[in-house]
């Protein structure tokens, strides 16, 4: 954020009109805050993003396939499919959250708010599920 900050586009991001993906990271920073670095971020999704606690079974970082809960269809992704996590934060759930993963808590796993769609796994990395969800965003 001090990067996109210092570079004067924090403005320009929450400005922005036209559909936007944030993918991993990408969607963090639509939340208003995080507990990494205690940083503001850029405030387009009410919610903070917090640490995930590792637990037997859930270690941290969490890194590997997860099944998702889908409650909107639009996404190009369904209940059940499987898709790849890389991250050690995740924010809560909240009214932006169109997707979940179960890890040590409920996660969101895609969230969208106005123009802005987010995920916290990688499509680039999940096969057919993360090449659907890409499709869907780009139609």
């Amino acid at each position: 954020m001090a990067r996109i900050e210092a570079r004067g586009l924090g403005d320009c991001l929450r400005s922005l009109k036209q559909p936007a993906l944030g993918i991993c990271l990408g969607m963090q920073l639509l939340f208003d805050r995080s507990d990494e670095a205690n940083s503001e971020c850029l405030g387009i999704i009410p919610g903070e993003v917090r640490a995930l606690s590792p637990a037997p079974g859930t270690p941290v970082p969490h890194m590997g396939w997860s099944r998702l809960a889908v409650a909107d269809a639009e996404i190009g992704i369904g209940t059940g499919e499987y898709v790849y996590f890389a991250h050690g934060y995740a924010c809560d759930t909240g009214p932006a959250t169109v997707a979940t993963a179960e890890y040590g808590r409920t996660i969101p796993a895609v969230v969208r708010q106005g123009n802005w769609l987010g995920a916290q796994f990688h499509p680039e990395r999940s096969g057919a599920a993360g090449s659907n969800f890409l499709q869907a965003f780009l139609a």
